[in-house]
């Protein structure tokens, strides 16, 4: 009985993970074409203004929306889980409300403010008008946020995953006909019809599952308050951690130019979009369904080892993959000018696997509603990086950040099992410690042998190493699903109906 319910989680974890990873894979398509017109049209001076412009507005746009965005997901799904629906459709309106108020008071902020955030984010022209035309970006991206939190907190993973998809379309639709047209002109106009357009999508979504209903406002203040508390922490977080990639590419804008901003924006940003295709799922689905566990325990346990087992199982292979192909996909997704970013993208690789472990245990204190430790371990991971990304790219240029990320991953991985441990009684299990000594080190190698080695010694044993990888992550795989069984299975059904009726 055990065994089979062990079956069914891995599953069902797997059966999430690749609904979100067929659509960001869907998703990463698109945006490979948009990226790659982006890039040729705009050039890495063009990406590095989009990045200082989208680092300044997330950093507004965290700093007023109170961690609702997280803290409103643990609040919808308790309710849903105990099957109280009329309590979900209440929530969901307080959530609404608060949602609105803070989306309104981020715009005015970025209006009030935008003298300031020209002077910290440039050192050369005054974007004071274009922080003021992008406010209303703080607006439809705190709507859209709530909404989101609505959708995962009722687990509505199918919806999300369509939302997902069409907000991608809607970016390249929207983006790459106004970039070729007026170049850098466009950016700002881009910015704001995307985030509308994302916004639109995700409440018509959200909306016809949940009608709109008004909330009592005194009601909504008193019932809202642990959300708020809790959020609060998240918000903290969320301000720590837009501030330091703030600090990083203002630095980098400063010390280096608008070029390596690009470049650095180029390389962080391609390396968590193919680790996105497995990460997506975590705040989607497993995020609700820890939060759904009652109290600390075996079962609680098993729930985060399980999803760090599958997550380090599936992005091992694809991260081998993508890194040995650099030499091809860099110049492909964007041009022949972001290749000095290839050194530093092979460095955050192993930086991804690390991720693979920790991301699950740190949703830990997020499901039980612990803001204190959940903001010390975000703090701690920003302090971090804000120090040694300054220090890499001072020691050895674009490839010095790729070693800080990854340093920096290392000591994170170390201080957030500790901490789990003497904090909640978690212990990785001895699947997930097998798993670890199995992919870390392929994963490492894979970096080195790309970095060090040319011509057929690179391809050779680079190709070797991710067949390794990619078949002991699929026999582990299919050793603990159902999966393969219930795909032959369905397989086999479509054959015989078509048979029968012909």
């Amino acid at each position: 009985m055990a065994e089979a319910e062990s079956r069914d989680s891995y599953t069902s974890i797997l059966k999430y993970t690749g609904l979100f990873g067929g659509v960001q894979g869907l998703g990463i398509l698109m945006g490979i074409v948009r990226n790659k017109l982006v890039a040729v049209i705009l050039g890495p001076d063009g990406m590095g203004l989009i990045s200082l412009f989208n680092s300044t507005i997330k950093l507004v746009s965290d700093s007023t929306q109170l961690g609702l965005p997280m803290s409103a997901v643990k609040s919808v799904s308790e309710a849903e889980a105990a099957g109280q629906h009329e309590a979900t459709a209440h929530t969901v309106a307080v959530i609404r409300t608060w949602t609105l108020l803070t989306s309104l008071a981020g715009m005015v902020l970025c209006i009030l403010l935008s003298p300031l955030l020209n002077k910290w984010t440039f050192s050369w022209g005054n974007h004071t008008l274009h922080f003021v035309m992008l406010s209303p970006v703080v607006l439809l991206t705190g709507i859209t946020a709530g909404e989101t939190a609505v959708l995962k907190g009722a687990r509505q993973l199918r919806h999300l995953a369509a939302i997902s998809l069409y907000g991608v379309a809607a970016a390249l639709l929207s983006s790459a006909p106004l970039y070729w047209l007026w170049g850098q002109k466009a950016i700002v106009p881009s910015l704001v019809l995307m985030a509308l357009m994302q916004a639109v999508i995700t409440v018509a979504y959200s909306y016809r599952l949940f009608p709109l209903r008004a909330a009592d406002i005194k009601t909504t203040a008193r019932e809202s308050m642990p959300m708020v508390r809790l959020g609060t922490a998240f918000m903290a977080a969320g301000i720590l951690g837009s501030g330091a990639e703030f600090l990083i590419r203002s630095f980098l804008n400063n010390a280096g130019d608008l070029q390596a901003v690009g470049l650095y924006n180029a390389g962080y940003m391609m390396t968590m979009t193919y680790a996105g295709l497995v990460f997506q799922a975590m705040e989607t689905d497993y995020f609700p369904r820890l939060s759904a566990e009652k109290s600390l325990g075996t079962e609680f346990n098993n729930t985060v080892n399980r999803q760090i087992e599958v997550t380090l199982l599936l992005i091992a292979p694809l991260l081998a993959v993508f890194i040995t192909a650099l030499p091809v996909l860099l110049p492909a997704l964007y041009s022949g000018r972001f290749t000095p970013a290839a050194d530093m993208m092979r460095l955050t690789i192993p930086a991804m696997l690390l991720r693979a472990i920790t991301l699950p245990i740190e949703y830990i204190p997020l499901a039980r509603g612990d803001s204190k430790s959940y903001l010390l371990l975000e703090t701690i991971y920003d302090v971090m990086i804000a120090l040694l990304v300054p220090a890499g790219f001072r020691w050895l240029g674009l490839t010095g950040t790729g070693a800080a990320l990854a340093t920096a991953a290392v000591v994170n991985t170390v201080v957030v099992t500790v901490y789990a441990r003497y904090k909640y009684g978690f212990t990785l299990s001895a699947d997930v410690a097998k798993a670890m000594a199995a992919e870390l080190p392929l994963g490492v190698m894979a970096a080195v042998i790309t970095m060090t080695a040319t011509g057929w010694t690179y391809w050779l044993p680079a190709t070797a190493v991710c067949a390794v990888i990619t078949v002991l992550s699929l026999k582990v795989l299919h050793s603990k699903t159902h999966l393969w069984n219930k795909m032959t299975q369905r397989l086999r059904t479509k054959i015989n109906y078509r048979k029968g009726k012909k």
